[in-house]
This record gives structure tokens, sequence and C-alpha cells, in this order.
């Protein structure tokens, strides 16, 4: 599953980025953040956390 607010991709009920529960699992392509500051993949998506993300999320 995949949270449509944050795009982070999780297996629970509930986001642990946010706390939605707006999740689909409709979404394509993940993308792992080591580093989300130093990482240029995670400022293009902007994202401002470590972990397992989707970069198409529907």
């Amino acid at each position: 599953m995949a949270c449509r607010k944050c795009k982070r991709v999780t297996t629970e009920k509930v986001c642990p980025g946010c706390k939605s529960s707006d999740l689909t699992p409709d979404w394509n392509v993940v993308v792992l953040i080591v580093n989300h500051e130093t990482s240029e993949i995670a400022n293009t998506l902007k994202i401002t956390g470590n972990g397992k993300y989707a970069v198409k999320v529907t």
C-alpha cells in the first residue's frame, strides 16, 4: 500500500510517516531514501524523511 498524501510505501493500515489512512494499492515505481538531507531524488520528489516511497500514486 502507498499513502496518497506522502507517498510512503507501507504494509500497515495507517501511514507511519504522516499518520494518514488514505492508502492505495495502485502505485508504481519504488525508491528507497537512505539520507533525505543529501539525496537529490528526495529533494526532487519533496520527500522529507527516510524510507520507501512510491514515485507515482493514483
